[in-house]
């Protein structure tokens, strides 16, 4: 079965994971080193982000 591509660049997950305090266990480990709880957070982190986001740009218009 092939793996479906992200929808988060790496850049932006490295960026959250450094914000969350784990970036040196993907550095060590890779993606898959990194505890569930940790990649919730992450995909928490991003929803957020995204929310803000369209939040900016309704106040802009």
């Amino acid at each position: 079965m092939a793996r479906k591509r992200g929808i988060m660049s790496e850049s932006l997950k490295e960026e959250i994971a450094k914000e969350l305090g784990f970036y040196d266990v993907v550095e060590r480990e890779g993606w898959g080193g990194i505890k569930s709880r940790d990649a919730g957070n992450m995909v928490k982190r991003a929803i957020e982000m995204a929310e803000e986001g369209v939040a900016q740009k309704k106040t802009q218009l």
